[in-house]
């Protein structure tokens, strides 16, 4: 008889007992929310540079008052002490959308000298930094307008100008239903941290497709790929509407792999684009996205931090795949944690203006033997976490790519 299998136990997740970052009383545009914090480090650096996203009460659009805008940034803090404390600066934000209403507005000069339309106008939320070649790439969920107090009612549209809501409106969806487009930057990480705020990124357009689905928790491996004979930049992305990209399946927000050359093919000339994972546990139910940049464990294989919603009552959880890579192909997932291994707990992490249990963690990096992890909590301030590396990956081994104990 086959003795019965011994799995590596959940590892011991470490988090603070309070936020790092809350919202500030002082500063428009981050005193409402303060939520969903990226972090990077550079190799041979000790700074952790971060990005978190920001919600205060904007202007008003010309000619109306009500209601305010809301736009959403991004702010920037640094940690000299791998993650133990955090310094934000307040004053300024890092990146704030231009908050254009007029059609010639909307649009912007692209570095290639092109103009398109800036899908980050109005709302730059859900950041996300990774490195590819030695630059620093950002990417974040946008928005062409703001959403206005979106806590109070969840309609993208109600600060939209008329013009905007016109059949021939320019820009397409992305305009007429102010979708959710992921957009990409680059990142001058030194001009940030000496104060440099709006130079320090160069805007070079979506990455995600809005005539096809609002789409976010969208980035890049941190390498280039071998891909169909192609180096090929990876993407991971997850359409509200996946049976618009693969008619098979349920419309879940599902996770999806695509491949392009270059970045600005990803949105509409994608090589392969294609389901890398559906809703199947049951904290997944309502959704599953990815979190995090994924990190390379060894010469093949890629630690995905994942997230998935089960329903409004139980929130968001925090889990883990494992990536694997196939001669000149995508990677394939190998691994699937059922573990619900990181979810809310805490008072500040269950209730905030939103009442759905979420942590949401947007960024991960390895801290000596650790996995830190910054994330936002009840969508309204920034909490931190820590768990074991290779504890993380032995546990997740345990599991096949359904989520079935092996």
């Amino acid at each position: 008889m086959k003795p019965p299998a011994v799995h590596a136990p959940v590892p011991d997740l470490r988090r603070r007992a309070a936020p790092i970052l809350v919202p500030h009383p002082g500063s428009p545009w981050a005193s409402k929310m303060v939520l969903n914090p990226a972090i990077h480090r550079r190799v041979g650096e000790n700074r952790i540079h971060m990005l978190f996203r920001a919600t205060g009460p904007g202007r008003p659009f010309a000619g109306r008052e009500l209601p305010l805008p809301y736009p959403i940034s991004l702010g920037y803090a640094w940690s000299d002490d791998e993650g133990e404390t955090w310094t934000a600066d307040f004053e300024q934000p890092a990146l704030h959308p231009r908050l254009a209403s007029t059609p010639d507005g909307i649009h912007i000069t692209l570095p290639d000298g092109t103009t398109g339309i800036d899908h980050a106008n109005g709302c730059i939320e859900d950041p996300r930094l990774f490195e590819i070649d030695g630059t620093v790439y950002l990417s974040a969920a946008c928005r062409v307008f703001p959403p206005g107090p979106y806590w109070e009612k969840d309609d993208p549209l109600q600060c939209i100008p008329d013009w905007a809501r016109q059949p021939d409106a320019p820009g397409g969806r992305a305009v007429r239903e102010n979708l959710t487009v992921t957009a990409l930057w680059r990142v001058d990480l030194d001009a940030l941290a000496s104060g440099v705020r709006a130079p320090a990124f160069t805007y070079l357009g979506p990455i995600t497709d809005p005539e096809r689905s609002d789409n976010r928790d969208a980035f890049l491996f941190p390498e280039r790929l071998r891909i169909h004979g192609e180096s090929a930049l990876v993407m991971v992305h997850r359409p509200r509407n996946p049976c618009l990209y693969e008619p098979a399946l349920e419309d879940k927000p599902t996770m999806f792999l695509a491949t392009a050359r270059t970045a600005d093919e990803l949105a509409t000339r994608p090589l392969v684009d294609v389901p890398l994972a559906i809703p199947l546990l049951d904290w997944e139910a309502n959704r599953i996205g990815a979190s995090s940049p994924p990190i390379r464990i060894d010469a093949t294989r890629w630690l995905l931090p994942y997230h998935g919603k089960q329903d409004d009552v139980h929130g968001y959880t925090q889990s883990f795949m494992i990536l694997e890579e196939t001669p000149d192909d995508l990677p394939v997932l190998k691994h699937r944690a059922a573990t619900r291994m990181f979810r809310a707990e805490n008072a500040w992490e269950l209730v905030g203006d939103f009442t759905i249990p979420c942590v949401f963690t947007c960024g991960a990096i390895r801290v000596g033997e650790d996995l830190l992890m910054t994330y936002g909590a009840a969508d309204t301030v920034c909490g931190v976490a820590r768990m074991n590396f290779d504890a993380i990956i032995r546990h997740v081994e345990g599991f096949d790519p359904e989520g079935s104990r092996l």
